[in-house]
């Protein structure tokens, strides 16, 4: 599909650059523009107008108003209008994923996954809209019951990053929807257009069904209006995912007004390797954790934790693996890697290859920046792998790039657990391993200290049915399956007093 036809079928005319299918509610623009090029040919996909404070503070008006109308709609009738919307997706599903791929520089087949995902997202929200459950609790008084329920919370403020432009969005607004939530989203300046395009997509089906204006709202621009969002006692919670740096700052302005939020922040992602491990399954799932998405994913692969007896075949392995890896265009189905999402992150891959050996790394696979034919945009790199201890202080940190740490452990699992654990990140983690106890000492009490733990396959991807998120440095928050709507809904208890007097609590007697 070319890349124009899709931009008009999403209502995107860039030569009115601003005016983009009425997604931008307010017409108080600011003067700048934030201009999205793409990382595969550097050429300029579209440009926006970001919306100045005046804008922002419109638009919030707008949802709490529509919030008002949108809290009181049945959860199965809000449901109904989330199951529309993944209908729409599926037919669009070609189109937006292709967008995604361009825009953003991951493949083909991963941006046709990431609306995937946000198809099964909707699916589940549709169920969700019929089970928002509270429980019932015998109360201690006679003649009384006891129950708690969960309301809509209100606006939700959506942060969400470039590496999955539209997919974390969806994860939050199709659960807030259900739950009864309105939903303002500020997706990243890196990829607005993939944005526009969800926004037009959602706009039909709303429109459709009648769903006020104001319950799906875009607001485009840079880090001030993520700060405004912040800082909103209006916004009751606060939905970000970015570096640990950028989540630290909204905790922190949330924190300060004793709002809510649920961060999804930095990886440091390890996958042990153990003697009895299969190479069937340690190779792909290595080499996609550490080189899908170009290594800008939260939950790649950074480090390889082997144990000294297998290190050497793994690591050959691993070299010949790497030989056989494509580097190209996304958009062809035969490439495996495609490109970095920018300058500012090529700068950062080759300063962390540089601090690597500078701080005692030797150099398996040797990276380097691609030129000539088909790498014209300057950001396609060599995936690469070094010889690395856990404690170099570039290991310690996450590179959001193709760059895969080897290590070695010549002791027992737990020996190999607390190198997994020793860094400040906690998102995915992984051990392959054929050996029950290793397995089970890796998911205990004292195993991996991520919101993540896998056996047998590696730390990329996750499915939705389960909750989603990280500890330590990764902020936390938790998205997607399992019981993670609670976040969206404030809990409230009740007790209900059928009888005709008043006891009261543990007791007490307060006779007038």
């Amino acid at each position: 599909m070319k890349i124009q036809d899709i931009l008009h079928q999403f209502g995107i005319q860039t030569t009115n650059p601003g005016g983009f299918c009425g997604t931008i509610i307010s017409t108080e623009l600011s003067s700048s523009e934030i201009v999205s090029s793409s990382p595969v040919d550097g050429k300029i996909i579209a440009s926006v107008k970001p919306l100045t404070e005046k804008g922002y503070h419109e638009i919030i008006e707008k949802s709490a108003n529509a919030f008002m109308e949108w809290r009181m709609v049945p959860a199965p009738k809000r449901g109904e209008v989330v199951r529309q919307l993944a209908e729409q997706l599926r037919v669009h599903k070609e189109a937006l994923g292709t967008l995604v791929s361009y825009e953003m520089g991951k493949s083909l087949q991963e941006g046709l996954g990431e609306v995937q995902e946000m198809i099964d997202i909707c699916d589940f929200a549709v169920g969700l809209s019929r089970q928002l459950y509270g429980l019932t609790m015998h109360s201690e008084r006679p003649g009384h019951r006891m129950y708690e329920q969960y309301h809509p919370l209100g606006i939700v403020g959506i942060i969400s990053a470039f590496n999955f432009p539209v997919a974390v969005w969806n994860w939050n607004s199709a659960l807030a929807w259900v739950c009864g939530d309105v939903c303002v989203w500020k997706p990243s300046e890196k990829t607005p257009i993939t944005a526009l395009a969800c926004q037009y997509i959602t706009n039909e089906v709303f429109k459709k069904n009648g769903v006020p204006d104001g319950v799906s709202s875009l607001v485009i621009g840079g880090p001030e209006l993520g700060k405004l969002m912040a800082s909103d006692v209006r916004v009751p919670l606060v939905s970000a995912t970015g570096s640990t740096r950028m989540g630290k700052s909204v905790g922190a302005a949330v924190g300060a007004r004793l709002g809510r939020s649920l961060l999804e922040l930095g990886g440091n992602n390890a996958i042990i390797i153990t003697p009895s491990a299969d190479l069937k399954t340690v190779v792909p799932g290595a080499v996609f954790g550490a080189v899908g998405t170009a290594g800008q994913r939260c939950t790649s692969t950074r480090r390889l934790i082997i144990h000294a007896s297998v290190y050497e075949q793994v690591r050959d392995a691993l070299v010949k693996a790497y030989a056989q890896l494509r580097i190209g265009n996304p958009l062809d189905a035969s490439n495996h890697v495609g490109p970095l999402i920018d300058q500012d992150a090529v700068s950062a891959y080759e300063h962390a290859i540089a601090q690597a050996i500078a701080q005692g790394g030797k150099v398996v696979v040797e990276g380097g920046v691609l030129s000539g034919e088909g790498y014209e945009s300057g950001c396609f790199v060599k995936p690469c792998i070094i010889e690395a201890e856990n404690h170099f202080a570039i290991v310690q940190h996450e590179t959001f790039a193709p760059i895969l740490y080897l290590m070695k452990y010549d002791g027992d699992i737990r020996q190999a657990i607390a190198l997994q654990n020793g860094v400040p990140q906690g998102l995915s983690s992984a051990i392959m391993t054929n050996n029950l106890k290793e397995s089970e000492a890796f998911l205990s009490h004292a195993g991996s200290d991520c919101g993540i733990a896998n056996v047998n396959i590696g730390t990329s991807g996750a499915e939705i049915g389960g909750a989603f998120g990280g500890e330590k440095e990764t902020g936390g928050g938790r998205e997607s399956g399992s019981d993670s709507w609670k976040i969206y809904m404030r809990r409230q208890t009740n007790t209900l007093n059928y009888s005709d007097s008043l006891p009261l609590a543990q007791g007490i007697k307060f006779d007038l």
